[in-house]
């Protein structure tokens, strides 16, 4: 439906409202039309795909939101070659989809049916136009870099209601900035085209949770994991999360590409047998579990069904088969968000000399709230290719020597102000809040004035254009007066949104 959101709310910034107008849209030439009526009389637009923006800039009241989840189109390319470009441009295996197309849908018709793959996001529910201009990470990332990096070509509706067709050959300077510029502030993608690559041969996960028995046996635990990570999994094969709780508790979430299940074990048979000898120090509260299967079964719907406990499946009436969502994705669906922070922490936290200096900040960090390592969201540790190729995004650079993004996040059940018994408890998301800014700022001891993931981040933060963009905030907001001058897109923390109060209505400066 057109209000709903992955968030319903964040204590202090937003609520979920439904605009006053929604455009369905199902073609380019709708988009068109809504945008060419909003300018023309002065209503705030708003833009919503898959509806994952945890910073709420896909609703917002007195709007007019035009909704792309109809236009979900999906076409496979042996050879593609972006429009414009000569023969001297190597056709590439590719995708073209639609704005509203989200990644379980695109994995279907890539990997599934076609044997290929696309760097996508690791949440399937998630739509591809936000995705890339966010920057875009999946669970592989670490091996496939960032999903912008993969953009061949970009069909966008700007301000004043043309189509343009971007790519290396045309308009260069807006290609680049969709490439994690932000979604909402140069215009809207209607239709994108993505390198596709050769499949693994394998993806797999393993799972556990690891309890110590006192805060000392904590601390050397998370010495002990930090290493393990550096020494054995800090390299393009492993993906996704390892967090560090407030109870103690270690809890394993990984993925991996390219390795049979045997060779996958071989990897954490040192840390299981750390764990067998230190028995005294720590127990094993879910057994460390590991599975292997043909990468082109990892996102077939009708296999992840029937893996007890991973995929849930939509129970709507005259939902799709093909409609599920991992077990572990659930806890966001509604969730009243209290504080949501993140850092990317760089690889030199990594060296022996520095590791235990992490490992302390961690300790000090989870006596406020959990944190959690999402090792597929840094790219160092990636092949070469992969990191040059994302420096030619607009993405903050910090991101090409981080080794994971650090997330510290605290939420509550869906809340809705003004309805009796689904109220927000304000005064619980409030402490909460002030409980992830102290875990965050003891986190940042070791890695200050590091960079943070737009899609992410803090709704609050003082430095936003610096934490999101680095040195490259300037290029995009040349880019956005080009393209946009009088401001009609707009979202919170977005290029450009400085100039404009928080409504998006009045020009603060000229």
């Amino acid at each position: 439906m057109p209000r709903a959101l992955t968030a319903s709310g964040w204590v202090d910034a937003w609520t979920s409202t439904p605009s006053a107008h929604v455009v369905k849209a199902q073609s380019t030439a709708d988009v068109v039309a809504a945008v060419n009526f909003a300018r023309e009389n002065n209503l705030r637009l708003v833009i919503k795909g898959g509806g994952h923006s945890y910073q709420g800039t896909s609703n917002a009241p007195d709007s007019l939101l035009i909704w792309t989840r109809e236009m979900s189109g999906i076409t496979l390319h042996d050879a593609f070659v972006p429009v414009g470009c000569d023969a001297t441009y190597t056709p590439q295996p590719a995708v073209t989809v639609e704005a509203g197309a989200r990644w379980l849908a695109i994995y279907d018709a890539v990997t599934t049916r076609g044997g290929r793959y696309v760097q996508g996001g690791g949440c399937t529910t998630v739509g591809v136009a936000g995705f890339i201009h966010g920057g875009g990470f999946g669970s592989f990332s670490k091996r496939f870099g960032l999903g912008a990096a993969g953009l061949l070509q970009a069909e966008i509706v700007t301000a004043d209601g043309g189509v343009l067709v971007v790519n290396p050959c045309n308009h260069t300077d807006l290609f680049w900035a969709v490439k994690g510029g932000g979604g909402g502030a140069f215009g809207i993608i209607t239709k994108l085209t993505l390198r596709t690559r050769e499949l693994p041969t394998t993806f797999g996960a393993t799972f556990g949770t690891i309890k110590a028995a006192s805060d000392a046996a904590f601390r050397d635990l998370i010495a002990r994991t930090l290493s393990f990570y550096a020494d054995k999994l800090f390299n393009p094969h492993w993906g996704e999360q390892i967090a560090f709780g407030n109870d103690n508790t270690v809890r394993v979430a990984m993925v991996f590409q390219g390795l049979e299940k045997a060779e996958a074990e071989s990897v954490w048979a040192p840390f299981t047998s750390l764990l067998t000898t230190s028995s005294k120090d720590f127990s094993i509260e879910s057994p460390l579990s590991l599975f292997a299967v043909p990468a082109r079964r990892f996102w077939n719907a009708e296999y992840l069904r029937e893996v007890p406990g991973l995929a849930l499946q939509d129970d709507r009436p005259g939902a799709p088969l093909g409609n599920i969502f991992y077990v572990g994705d659930s806890g966001q669906v509604g969730f009243f968000i209290h504080g949501y922070k993140s850092a990317w922490l760089p690889a030199s936290l990594l060296q022996e000399t520095e590791r235990q200096k992490l490992a302390d900040a961690v300790f000090a960090a989870s006596r406020h709230r959990p944190v959690s390592f999402h090792f597929n969201k840094g790219l160092a540790g990636a092949p070469a290719e992969e990191i040059e190729a994302a420096r030619d995004t607009a993405m903050n650079p910090d991101v090409l020597d981080a080794f994971a993004l650090a997330i510290i996040g605290g939420h509550g059940p869906p809340a809705f102000p003004g309805v009796a018994g689904h109220e927000p408890d304000l005064g619980v998301a409030r402490a909460n809040a002030q409980t992830v800014g102290r875990a965050f700022n003891a986190l940042l001891t070791v890695a200050s004035g590091a960079g943070a993931y737009i899609s992410e981040a803090d709704f609050f933060d003082p430095n936003w254009k610096t934490s999101y963009w680095g040195p490259k905030y300037d290029r995009l907001a040349a880019i956005k007066k080009r393209y946009d001058p009088d401001g009609l897109f707009f979202t919170h923390h977005g290029v450009g949104s400085d100039e404009w109060s928080a409504d998006g209505f009045t020009r603060l400066r000229t």
